[in-house]
């Protein structure tokens, strides 16, 4: 017996863990969606490759595994450029597989000819081809890899047409398969030196306004609780960026969300767990941060840490960081305490703030402003329990708004415009969100506008 390259891509995907799969199908790619989904993957069919890929890089974040694509060649790669650069930007594994044209075609204007590989190649961490059937499987596994390890991003592979039809014997696949899967990359432990957890230790409790500030890389890396030990037996404030929000409850007592010019204006220490120091954190500079600030950034990837010349990093997992810092602590614990100054000029100002924000929710006008619906939806969101709803959120004002009101009590709920700022993911996220996390209600808060790219995509069966 033999297949062609659509079935062993097919049983590449199953074989190294793929399970959903998000894309527009046509010439050349719908036997290979075809295939995979006879092999038990489900196959999320979407109006518009943008939206796809958007649906693939929140489902990464969210599974903590690459979120894949397909697209058809020519415009629909092209299109599919917004979901994969938006995984990479994010930081999250995001894997765009596109058909492309005949190999012995290229160059002749054949139908949908563009070269994929390098108009991909500036929003990927790996752009590979596979030229004939017998590459697939390590291809397939390749890209996988790539895409969740170190810090997290995009990767794209290329299946030509004459490829994807070629075939070989159902045995030569098995042994390609198993090949594949025997080399596959094996993730390397972090080594932190002893001195630099010391050093961050001591730093902390020397500090007279410590602050702990945490990010959606924290949020991939599942590091709630080993956060929340460290929070609690410090007694240290914390600030989580949009999307880091309720790796611990936005309703904790040392929440300084409500209070974030303060705590970021005066802080002297600063822990930044699985943040980056870009513009969403005013790039760690005066005014909006102390010149005489000293930051403390834990990160996957050297490089980062080198970019942003922090006064110490410690390159890791924020999971596996934070666990040996609280080790580190345990010999010797500290903790502020309700009274330190620090603390309660946190607390009172955050109390202030909140209390002020309270007064204007609770005018009812007509018609309404954003304040009015925000407060509808965030009691009824309060009166769900657990789990929470994921609330995928965009649309400048809206977002901007909901960030401030809508509570977030547990990790990985809230979904908004990103790094990058992109309107138009809304719909592909509450897709990704239902399929990732089906346990879970997905609460759409949408501006107009933002809504309007990508609206749609609401007739998706997910």
């Amino acid at each position: 017996m033999e297949i062609d390259g659509n079935v062993l891509a097919a049983k590449s995907l199953v074989r190294f863990g793929v399970r959903h799969m998000f894309g527009v199908v046509g010439i050349p790619v719908t036997s290979l969606a075809n295939r995979a989904v006879a092999l038990g993957v489900r196959f999320i069919a979407f109006h518009n490759e943008q939206s796809a890929g958007y649906a693939a890089s929140a489902y990464g974040y969210l599974t903590a595994s690459p979120g894949v694509f397909l697209t058809v060649s020519g415009p629909g790669c092209v299109h599919g450029l917004a979901g994969l650069s938006n995984g990479s930007v994010n930081t999250w594994p995001t894997v765009l597989i596109s058909g492309s044209c005949d190999q012995a075609d290229v160059g002749r204007g054949d139908f949908q000819e563009l070269n994929q590989i390098e108009a991909t190649k500036p929003f990927s961490k790996l752009s590979v081809r596979a030229s004939h059937i017998s590459e697939i499987p390590a291809r397939v596994a390749q890209v996988l890899d790539w895409a969740q390890s170190g810090r997290p991003g995009g990767c794209y592979l290329d299946l030509p047409t004459d490829v994807l039809h070629q075939k070989i014997s159902e045995s030569e696949a098995e042994k390609l398969l198993t090949e594949a899967e025997k080399n596959r990359a094996k993730p390397e432990p972090y080594s932190i030196s002893n001195s630099k957890i010391e050093e961050a230790v001591s730093l902390l409790r020397r500090a007279e306004r410590p602050l702990i500030v945490f990010g959606k890389g924290a949020a991939y890396a599942r590091a709630e609780h080993v956060l929340t030990k460290l929070v609690e037996t410090t007694g240290i404030p914390f600030l989580p960026t949009p999307m880091g929000k309720g790796l611990l409850p936005d309703t904790h007592a040392l929440a300084a969300t409500a209070a974030r010019s303060l705590a970021i204006g005066k802080c002297d220490v600063a822990l930044v767990v699985g943040a980056r120091l870009n513009w969403l954190l005013h790039f760690g500079e005066p005014p909006k941060w102390s010149k005489d600030v000293k930051f403390i950034l834990v990160d996957v990837s050297e490089e980062e840490i080198e970019l942003r010349k922090p006064h110490l990093g410690l390159v890791g997992d924020a999971k596996h960081v934070i666990e040996v810092l609280n080790k580190e602590i345990k010999d010797d614990p500290f903790c502020l305490g309700n009274t330190h100054p620090w603390v309660q000029a946190i607390s009172n100002k955050a109390k202030e703030n909140v209390a002020k924000m309270e007064v204007q929710l609770r005018k009812d006008v007509v018609p309404f402003n954003f304040l009015t619906p925000m407060r509808i939806i965030r009691d009824a969101i309060a009166g769900l329990g657990s789990p929470a709803p994921i609330v995928v959120s965009e649309g400048a004002n809206t977002m901007d708004v909901g960030r401030s009101v809508l509570v977030q009590t547990e990790p990985r709920t809230r979904l908004d415009a990103g790094t990058w700022g992109t309107m138009g993911v809304g719909l592909g996220y509450c897709i990704a969100a239902a399929v990732a996390s089906p346990d879970r209600l997905v609460v759409a808060v949408e501006g107009d506008s933002g809504f309007g790219f990508s609206a749609i995509e609401v007739e998706v069966h997910s």
